[in-house]
């Protein structure tokens, strides 16, 4: 992989208000900014949203995606950056832009810094941006 190359768009992945519930069963995280459309509906967004960190982990299958792993495992090693720009709320279509930052050799591989940015389908502002850490190793 080369530093700086930009990589995507991914394929649009749909944010349905099913998928928001199976995260928030998941994770335990239950607030009803989340899943309670009815007291949703007072708050800042005026609907329920989905979790940052579920956005976030949609950045997961855009790597697998976008980056030949050419037989390699490929493992999340961590996130050194995140922000959560604007809302996903349900019925929402979100795709990852990804441009390597760094590559370093690591023991049996290489590891791989990416920034993405995920962006939402009719909107200007990104929902997540991070700088996240991909492992290559074996293969």
């Amino acid at each position: 992989m080369d530093v700086g190359a930009e990589l995507g768009p991914s394929s649009w992945i749909d944010v349905t208000q099913a998928r928001i519930d199976a995260f928030a069963e998941a994770t335990g995280d239950r607030q009803s900014i989340h899943v309670d459309a009815e007291r949703a509906a007072l708050s800042t967004f005026g609907t329920t949203v989905a979790h940052g960190f579920l956005t976030l982990s949609l950045v997961a299958p855009a790597i697998f995606e976008l980056v030949p792993a050419d037989g390699a495992d490929v493992v999340n090693y961590g996130v050194n950056r995140v922000r959560f720009p604007a809302p996903v709320p349900p019925g929402s279509r979100v795709r990852t832009r990804l441009r390597v930052e760094d590559v370093q050799p690591v023991a049996g591989g290489e590891q791989v810094v990416f920034a993405a940015r995920v962006e939402r389908e009719g909107a200007e502002k990104p929902v997540c941006v991070a700088e996240v850490v991909f492992r290559y190793v074996g293969g």
